[in-house]
């Protein structure tokens, strides 16, 4: 898609969907403690609470997403060697044909 100057993908589109989504449901858990009948005591507490769920929630994510990083650059990796060793046998099959055409 364009939208104006800039092109987004669709896997870009998702993310910035869930983004505001999960933004939007803060802002409603957010305004619903305020707006609930508690004592400031009691709103303390479980503001405190939500913000000790939401960090574990943000360290959770933030060691998975660690782990895929480190799955995909193995990945990455295996692959550069593996089309190194391809490269590398089709260069020494290659070799004798190219010494037999500059003898020519």
């Amino acid at each position: 898609m364009r939208y104006g100057r800039y092109e987004s993908s669709d896997s870009n589109s998702i993310g910035t969907a869930v983004t505001f989504l999960l933004i939007g449901i803060g802002a409603g858990a957010l305004a619903a403690l305020v707006l609930a009948p508690k004592t400031g005591k009691q709103f303390r507490r479980d503001l405190k609470r939500g913000y000790e769920d939401a960090r574990e929630t943000l360290q959770d994510w933030k060691e998975e997403t660690r782990d895929r990083v480190k799955d995909v650059k193995e990945r990455v990796r295996d692959a550069a060697e593996r089309g190194a060793d391809f490269a590398e046998d089709v260069r020494g099959k290659v070799e004798p044909l190219r010494r037999a055409i500059n003898r020519l």
